[in-house]
């Protein structure tokens, strides 16, 4: 009679979270990098969740519960976000820091492979590892972003990156997020509240953005020239990834077009993609068939990629 109970426990366990600390380095010094954890943690099928520019690995909350039956999910908040540490030099925020600390991270998860789930910036730090020899990942799903994303979008992006904002409540500085984030889509305010309050905290009275603003200073010094480097190392790391890639574009995406998808779809050595309507950049993957996408691409056909 007990035996149910039992299994319902465990079960029911598998879908909590966990938080957990990892130490990476950087040429400052030393930083703590926060992920949660999700699933059998001696399950060796992982599945790492990395999120965009100013957000955290809480974004992934529902996607890892749909998950933590198939697989160990782990999300990261990268350095100078959510509850990782900031860097003491605002200089080293930047793709190559961040894959360090992914596979700093991977290290301290003892597995051979993982498969990856990048939104946004999260994507091109999957993109710039999953490209290297002998890279652990093994599948890899990119959220809305490729090699070359739309100067419109930077823009938008430079308009409030790193910008000061203080809010009077909690309430107030969900609203403002869901208001720069509306194109994830049509989102309840209990969704929006669930993803946008870990970017949040109270300091001196009043609320604001846990994240470092120095990571506006690599976007705003970048200069034309060194853009147009990054977006060639990103176009060679994709054309060398063996491994299957899932493209996803938000339907009006301001940052990934359809002709940059062409352009991955044929450059790419196994790449196909799928594009959600009725959202823009990015897809926020709280919905079911958001969910269905990445659960078709992981966990059908299971030994591709291995």
């Amino acid at each position: 009679m007990t035996a149910p109970i039992v299994v319902e426990a465990v079960q029911s366990d598998l879908s909590d979270p966990r938080q957990r600390f990892v130490q990476c380095a950087s040429p400052a010094g030393l930083h703590r990098m926060a992920y949660t954890e999700w699933g059998d943690p001696a399950n060796p099928r992982v599945l790492l969740c990395v999120h965009g520019l100013t957000r955290s690995g809480r974004d992934f909350d529902k996607l890892a519960r749909a998950f933590a039956h198939d697989y160990r999910v782990v999300c990261p908040d990268v350095v100078g976000r959510g509850l990782s540490d900031w860097l003491a030099d605002s200089r080293y925020y930047g793709v190559p820091q961040y894959v360090a600390d992914m596979v700093t991270l991977i290290a301290r998860l003892n597995v051979e492979t993982v498969d990856w789930f990048g939104t946004s910036m999260g994507g091109l730090i999957g993109m710039a590892l999953a490209g290297l020899p002998n890279t652990p990942i093994r599948k890899i799903l990119l959220n809305d972003v490729g090699p070359h994303i739309e100067p419109i979008a930077l823009q938008r992006i430079g308009e409030y990156l790193g910008k000061p904002a203080r809010f009077a409540s909690l309430d107030e500085g969900v609203r403002h997020a869901a208001a720069l984030a509306a194109s994830f889509g049509p989102l309840t305010h209990e969704e929006w509240t669930d993803i946008n309050a870990p970017l949040l905290h109270e300091r001196d009275g009043a609320w604001g953005f846990r994240y470092d603003p120095g990571i506006a200073t690599p976007f705003t010094a970048a200069t034309d020239e060194q853009n147009a480097a990054g977006e060639a190392f990103l176009w060679h790391s994709l054309a060398s990834i063996r491994t299957p890639v899932l493209v996803v574009r938000g339907e009006t995406s301001d940052l990934l077009s359809r002709e940059t998808v062409a352009q991955m779809v044929e450059k790419g050595q196994a790449v196909t993609s799928a594009e959600i309507a009725g959202v823009g950049h990015a897809p926020a993957f709280l919905a079911d068939d958001q969910i269905a996408v990445a659960r078709e691409f992981f966990l059908e056909n299971r030994g591709s990629g291995a």
